[in-house]
């Protein structure tokens, strides 16, 4: 790795990532950072949710999230 490049750290919660993975297919409200997002859990990575709204997908960052609700 060179001196100018940028390296990018996450910290990874596996408690989280696994409760998580526990709603893959389950409508949640997921409250950010940003506000609150509701949709189906459609995939769960260490770093990132994949939520179904309607006819689009968002991508969430885990870091992001402050608290999830299942509906």
């Amino acid at each position: 790795m060179s001196p100018n490049q940028i390296l990018t750290v996450s910290n990874v919660d596996p408690y989280v990532v696994e409760a998580l993975r526990r709603l893959i297919g389950r409508c949640v409200l997921l409250e950010t950072t940003r506000g609150a997002i509701e949709g189906t859990i459609v995939d769960v990575k260490p770093d990132h949710v994949l939520l179904q709204l309607h006819s689009r997908q968002a991508c969430v960052r885990i870091a992001e999230i402050v608290w999830t609700m299942p509906l």
